[in-house]
């Protein structure tokens, strides 16, 4: 095709491509009519219940992309109806199972300005301020667990992409090749977070052997137990190579002891890493300052933002130590970037993890922390943990019901135990049911030791001690209706 007839083309398909930048007035009103959304969700938390099965109508989604556009205000009707309206809504105040993450508001703002730019924060060369905004939070995360100046890390999508960055890192620290790993030796307890062992077999490491610590009866590594099995193994020719510790097991809530721990695997070369991903934030608050002594013996740790800073989902975070290793362990170029490699005293963030398309999750993060203060977050941590022991000590005095160790964070154990003889993991896995159908509240169960337990996980910003009495006040209504029926 000639030049003249290419530009012919190109300005007759350039009326229709030109569509996707809208004008201002279009602009304001798609803005206005999300602002209301937004504010209409807020407004309906005590109509809405916490959980709704699924009762979409599937023929809705055939057509949801079309050729021709479509209005706004049609479109905001789908959210609502086919996807708001079904399932766990995380952001209600009753969220009280699994672990909540409610979403406080400044981060959707903070979403809504990183998109607008779009800054791809992946290369300090492409974005130094958003980059330079990141490596910051994340020296201030390293500075509250005591890592050195030397470390690194990078905010990821989650625990898991977080855990699965950390593993690699142990791994190329130890060197591992693939003749190295059926010898190689991890140790974790039976609660530790499936994440773990998904990161492992990602990471290659499927045929290492996976050795469970044994935990004490409020389900913490045993220290003394971890030294034997490590001697034992060393004697059966093994290479021990990464220790896996817990603030915070997700199914009992537990940490572990992690300054016996650090010290043991200091003393037996161990890469020694911290899932915190649920427990880690909880290093604000005073209320458990004991917990959190010898974390910085740590070589690695994983830290979600969008569990103890109660930002939106996709905020997570793994902090290495020694950051070289971390970049050494992740770092790839290809020819197209080499205009990005100049020097700079700021690591950027693809060479730190597997991502290397990257969006700007720091402003949805830094936004908060700004707008609210630190010590709001310190103060929401702290009624979370006495919300927590609350509940624990009211069902410890409530009769039939059996509760497990006192939280040491924001996780409670629990079970109704009847005395007429019927099943109780039966019993209890309809009640936690009932719980759901109900809608007041919602509350997850699983199995510890062979036993059905319901867990009580408080994390939820909006979750406050009215919503604890209403979870009671149900939790005795719904048992009163089993045992009655």
């Amino acid at each position: 095709m000639k030049l003249p007839d290419l530009r012919e083309k190109i300005n007759s398909i350039a009326q229709y491509s030109r569509k996707l930048e809208p004008e201002a007035e279009t602009r304001q009103q798609w803005l206005a009519a999300a602002g209301g959304y937004a504010e209409a969700f807020f407004a309906g938390f005590e109509k809405r219940p916490v959980f709704t099965g699924s009762k979409g109508k599937p023929e809705q989604w055939n057509d949801f992309i079309q050729d021709h556009p479509l209005p706004m205000a049609e479109t905001l009707d789908f959210i609502r109806n086919e996807i708001d309206a079904h399932g766990l809504d995380p952001a209600s105040e009753g969220h009280l199972g699994y672990i909540p993450g409610g979403g406080v508001y400044p981060s959707a703002i903070g979403d809504f300005i990183a998109a607008i730019a779009n800054r791809y924060a992946g290369i300090y060369f492409a974005s130094p301020g958003a980059v330079r905004l990141e490596n910051r939070l994340l020296e201030w995360m390293a500075q509250l667990i005591g890592y050195p100046a030397t470390a690194a890390g990078s905010l990821a999508s989650g625990g898991s992409i977080a855990t699965l960055t950390a593993i690699v890192t142990a791994r190329e620290a130890h060197q591992l090749r693939c003749a190295d790993i059926p010898k190689a030796v991890v140790y974790c307890t039976a609660q530790v977070h499936h994440a773990v062992n998904k990161a492992l077999r990602i990471a290659g490491l499927a045929e290492a052997k996976l050795h469970e610590v044994p935990v004490d009866e409020r389900f913490r590594m045993q220290p003394e137990a971890l030294q034997l099995l490590l001697n034992k193994d060393r004697k059966a020719g093994l290479r021990p190579f990464l220790l896996v510790a817990s603030v915070g097991t997700t199914d009992t809530g537990a940490v572990d002891p992690l300054k016996e721990l650090g010290e043991i695997a200091q003393k037996e070369g161990l890469w020694y890493h911290i899932d915190g991903a649920y427990g880690g934030f909880f290093v604000l608050s005073d209320l458990v300052k004991e917990h959190f002594e010898g974390i910085e013996l740590s070589d690695s740790l994983v830290i979600d933002p969008h569990k103890g800073l109660f930002l939106p989902y996709g905020t997570g975070a793994v902090l290495v130590k020694n950051g070289a290793l971390l970049q050494q362990s992740h770092f790839y170029q290809a020819n197209y970037m080499q205009d990005t490699l100049r020097a700079t005293e700021e690591w950027s963030p693809a060479d730190l993890s597997p991502e290397l398309s990257k969006h700007f999750r720091g402003l949805r993060m830094w936004l908060p922390l700004r707008l609210f203060g630190l010590n709001s977050f310190k103060h929401a941590l702290n009624e979370k943990i006495l919300l927590a022991r609350y509940f624990h000590q009211f069902l410890k005095e409530s009769t039939g019901f059996e509760v497990g160790p006192e939280p040491d964070l924001s996780v409670v154990l629990f079970r109704y135990c009847p005395e007429d003889g019927q099943d109780i993991d039966a019993f209890n896995l309809q009640l936690v049911k009932k719980i759901q159908e109900g809608g007041k509240v919602f509350l997850s169960s699983t199995t510890v030791d062979g036993k059905v337990y319901l867990r009580l996980a408080v994390l939820s910003f909006r979750t406050h001690l009215e919503t604890i009495d209403r979870c009671l006040e149900e939790l005795h209504h719904q048992v009163d209706l089993l045992l009655t029926h």
